[in-house]
């Protein structure tokens, strides 16, 4: 069996290179404004640096953009000026960034970091940070290669071409995003009505009241008015945005389910709506089968403050799946003090029975003499 190898990704990692880049252009905001955030950053990673802008306010898709391709390493080089519509522009940005190139071999030295950023993909180390990923470490068995990473504070693993995948995903998502024009309208007050039709298990109605919500979101969350909302008015939009992120995931769309949720945590900080976005996250990872990512939600849901009659079921359920039976009983005990009866944990107790046998009735003996002493 081929041995594993482990590579810390700390000298290749390149979060917050963007922000970075920004502080140094003076015309940063505006072309961000004009271009697209996005789209900007797509631009410096393909190498076409815009060289001017004709703006057409009534109509900004037919801002004219005129550019140069730069190859890396020779951006002060002057070549052809291209010019093409905003729209276009970003199109053939988008276009640059979806092509799929072969893989190269990992390497073979920690040093060699050269290899490291090839293996990985220059441009996938450079798009990361744009979607929430702090790429931490890279594993690597055999011809399956792994990236540990963390997004929004929680830990994820996943094959690198299944990332790679994942992240062109994004830059699609992106155009459609700009391609979709004019922002939606927010209406806050649908927020209560898509709460009343998810106790009533009407998510279809959810997704019709709240389903143009994200795409406008993301946007004006980068906005210096979206970092301007009032803790109240994060509560509301994060609570809506998991409301429709679950709705999302019983019609059977987790993977756009996840992101919406992974939106509202953003939205939410640690306000009064985190603990339940946190709650909801967990609870879609785990009823996707995978109890180990749930597990990392769902402890943040409890410390935010999340009720304890929902957390420790589903931390229970999660721990007896990986297989992790002390913690699991000990969040069963936790759910009996919050007044979960047993009926509603039947088989979380059964199995944590199963598994600890002998040893779980010697602890409740010396639990029970203890009391009586």
């Amino acid at each position: 069996m081929p041995k594993e190898r482990v590579f810390s990704l700390d000298a290749v990692r390149t979060d917050g290179w963007f922000e970075r880049i920004g502080d140094g252009i003076g015309s940063f905001q505006a072309l961000c404004e004009i271009v697209g955030e996005a789209f900007f950053a797509f631009s410096m990673i393909t190498g076409a640096r815009i060289t001017a802008l004709t703006v057409d306010r009534r109509n900004p898709d037919n801002t004219l953009v005129d550019f140069v391709i730069a190859p890396p390493g020779e951006e002060d080089i002057d070549g052809d000026v291209q010019r093409l519509t905003l729209a276009d522009f970003r199109h053939r940005l988008v276009g640059a960034l979806l092509t799929e190139d072969i893989t190269p071999p990992a390497p073979e030295r920690d040093t060699d970091l050269e290899g490291l950023q090839l293996h990985i993909g220059v441009r996938y180390l450079l798009l990361a940070p744009l979607y929430g990923y702090s790429l931490r470490k890279l594993s690597v068995e055999g011809k399956t290669s792994r990236l540990l990473l963390l997004r929004d504070g929680i830990e994820e693993t996943h094959e690198l071409n299944e990332f790679r995948a994942r992240i062109r995903s994004h830059v699609r998502d992106e155009l459609e995003r700009a391609s979709a024009g004019a922002r939606s309208a927010i209406d806050l007050t649908k927020v209560a009505e898509a709460e009343i039709a998810s106790q009533h298990g009407d998510y279809p109605k959810v997704i019709q009241l709240l389903g143009t919500w994200p795409a406008p979101l993301a946007i004006f969350l980068r906005t210096p008015e979206g970092q301007m909302l009032t803790p109240d008015a994060r509560s509301l939009i994060a609570k809506g945005l998991g409301l429709l992120g679950t709705a999302c995931v019983k019609l059977g769309e987790e993977h756009q389910g996840e992101e919406v949720m992974r939106l509202a945590v953003q939205y939410a900080h640690d306000g009064a709506a985190a603990g339940d976005i946190f709650r909801r996250l967990g609870e879609a990872m785990l009823d996707d089968g995978r109890a180990g990512e749930a597990i990392g939600p769902l402890r943040r849901a409890a410390n935010l403050g999340a009720p304890p009659k929902q957390i420790w079921p589903l931390l229970a359920r999660a721990f007896v799946q990986r297989k992790k039976f002390v913690a699991a009983l000990a969040c069963i005990r936790e759910a009996r003090t919050a007044g979960v009866p047993d009926a509603e944990m039947v088989e979380e107790i059964r199995e944590i029975e199963a598994s600890l046998g002998t040893a779980l009735t010697a602890w409740r003996g010396l639990v029970l003499a203890a009391s009586r002493a």
